[in-house]
């Protein structure tokens, strides 16, 4: 089956308005001949003359009179799905999105977040989800639409990345702890009860590497699956918890945090979302918003 010309509704549109080869030829930029052709291609193609001589004017055809009435409101349909997406107006937004990051993600950052996008977009509701891996099978699937963190191995190479900031790890007691006071070092650091943040069935982490580059090693008293927990149990124990600084900000009000006496490398954390919302207005504005809260709450700590 041939499908017709859909360049032919934009000459039908023109012809039926201005009754006149010459003026539609005018209009559209192009010679009287090559107006007479495409009017006879629309004849052929609707099987109606549509428009006919009386005297020295062009009457419209019945036909042509109904057509008059349809074609404006389909040409637009077809010019809105064949062309750019309309600017979109964030106020006009009800719609429920979803953002995959750690719970010390949300608590330092969220309320920002939050602020961020009720201004702009008062119908918008943010759905906040753990992580519990790094793979990024969710954001492939559609359950989530956005997730902050560190790209790792896990990260599909499909995924599309933008840099939020860099963190790095530090460490945590409560303020009595005797890492409180003193310098401390590499010894110091490995030779208390630390509690590791890890997901799945890891027992050790990066630190535990950079503390055997050193020959040391540590002991882990407890494993919990996020930097809350891990903060809460140094909080009221003899526990060291080693978290992402920035991530953890309001979280370590009233302990005392230091750098660690290790070669660690610093942290960027990125924002990920599946190469299909690239262009969809909605999130590319939810996306500004995520990284203008993070830069402001930077700024302001």
């Amino acid at each position: 089956m041939s499908l017709p010309d859909l360049n032919l509704l934009i000459t039908l549109d023109v012809l039926l308005a201005e009754g006149s080869v010459t003026r539609a030829a005018r209009r559209l930029r192009l010679s009287p001949s090559a107006m007479s052709r495409a009017l006879a291609r629309l004849r052929e193609t609707t099987g109606d003359p549509l428009l006919v001589r009386a005297g020295r004017e062009l009457v419209p055809t019945p036909r042509a009179l109904e057509l008059r009435a349809r074609v404006r409101p389909l040409l637009g349909e077809v010019l809105a799905v064949l062309g750019p997406t309309e600017q979109l107006d964030p106020r006009q937004l009800a719609q429920t999105f979803t953002l995959r990051a750690s719970d010390g993600f949300v608590e330092n950052f969220g309320p920002a977040l939050l602020a961020h996008i009720g201004a702009q977009a008062p119908g918008v509701r943010l759905r906040f989800v753990q992580k519990v891996d790094r793979e990024s099978v969710q954001l492939r699937e559609g359950s989530i639409d956005l997730e902050t963190g560190v790209i790792g191995s896990l990260t599909s190479p499909e995924v599309r990345t933008r840099r939020l900031f860099s963190d790095r790890f530090v460490g945590v007691v409560r303020s009595g702890h005797a890492l409180a006071q003193g310098e401390i070092s590499a010894e110091r650091y490995a030779a208390g009860q630390h509690v590791l943040v890890a997901r799945r069935d890891q027992d050790t982490g990066p630190m535990d590497d950079a503390l055997a580059a050193l020959g040391l090693q540590r002991t882990i008293a407890s494993i919990v699956g996020g930097f809350t927990a891990a903060l809460a149990l140094a909080a009221g124990s003899d526990l060291i918890a080693t978290v992402p600084e920035r991530h953890t900000g309001n979280l370590r009000a009233g302990m005392f945090s230091f750098a660690l006496p290790l070669g660690m490398p610093d942290l960027t954390v990125s924002l990920m979302w599946h190469p299909r919302m690239d262009a969809d207005p909605a999130h590319r504005w939810l996306r500004g918003c995520v990284v203008d809260a993070c830069a402001a709450r930077i700024n302001v700590g």
